[in-house]
């Protein structure tokens, strides 16, 4: 049985390396394959293009974790959108029907919900292109896939970080960081547990809902975290002010759905994997 990764980046990557210890062949499509480890079978791909490779006929799963080069509405769509389109064509024209394709969604097909909740049942509303362009795409899977046999699933994760992903961190420590004026919440989380949240969604027995949230279980308060990187790091808490634009919106994203499956994280707040992270980078005040 072989899983497929279309788009193995750093997130397709870490999950691609636990389906391989749990024992399965994995395919990695992706531009450059040489890069990926050798538990991963890599094959070079453009998904942006429509000649794509063959796709393994024993294929059980696909999981499309895809990216923007550059944050344009036109390169969004031709990632997200004709990426995924490249590969369901691909899959029906070799005749493969995987049991599961899981999409890597984002929570910002949501939008602000002005600091409220929000969880699977919550009518999405982006307020940007990416969330725009990422609920197309999440409406195209569930339709192109309806009646075939394969299960679609959409997997809308927060912000990710982890290993090489320290945007807060590094506005700690070059004195950019500004803590909003007014409570605003965030959604986040680590790198690791998103790609356990893949490879549960993707291999469990049971048959999954169609979409689910990925975040830890602290939706936290932008200022919490940034003061509490501050005094990890030793560097000076940042000022308040206007912070400008939220990335993400200002909104608290529930989990629940996907911890009834049996799925926990292993990071459930920033506190736990911000530190992990400052104990591997050792970035401190001088």
């Amino acid at each position: 049985m072989s899983i497929l990764l279309a788009g193995c980046g750093d997130l397709g990557t870490e999950a691609g390396l636990r389906f391989a210890a749990a024992g399965h062949r994995v395919v990695g499509w992706r531009r450059s394959p040489d890069k990926l480890p050798s538990a991963i079978e890599g094959v070079a791909a453009d998904l942006s293009a429509a000649d794509l490779p063959p796709v393994p006929a024993d294929t059980t799963a696909v999981v499309v974790a895809l990216a923007a080069d550059s944050p344009t509405e036109e390169v969004y769509r031709a990632a997200y959108v004709h990426g995924l389109s490249h590969v369901l064509d691909a899959l029906e024209r070799d005749g493969v029907t995987p049991r599961r394709v899981l999409f890597v969604s984002s929570t910002a097909v949501y939008g602000d919900a002005g600091g409220g909740w929000v969880d699977e049942s919550t009518t999405p509303a982006p307020g940007g292109f990416s969330g725009r362009i990422l609920r197309e795409a999440e409406e195209h899977l569930l339709e192109r896939l309806r009646g075939t046999g394969s299960s679609p699933v959409v997997l809308r994760l927060g912000g990710i970080y982890g290993p090489g992903r320290t945007r807060l961190i590094d506005q700690i420590r070059n004195g950019f960081a500004v803590i909003p004026a007014e409570p605003r919440f965030t959604n986040r989380i680590h790198r690791d547990d998103a790609a356990a949240a893949i490879v549960h969604l993707a291999s469990m027995e049971a048959m999954p809902a169609p979409v689910y949230v990925g975040v830890d279980n602290d939706p936290a308060e932008l200022g919490e975290v940034l003061r509490f990187l501050a005094s990890e790091t030793g560097y000076p808490e940042p000022p308040a002010g206007d912070s400008g634009p939220l990335r993400g919106g200002n909104k608290r994203c529930s989990n629940a759905l996907l911890r009834s499956t049996g799925f926990d994280v292993v990071f459930p707040s920033f506190r736990e994997g911000y530190r992990e992270i400052l104990a591997g980078t050792g970035v401190r005040h001088p």
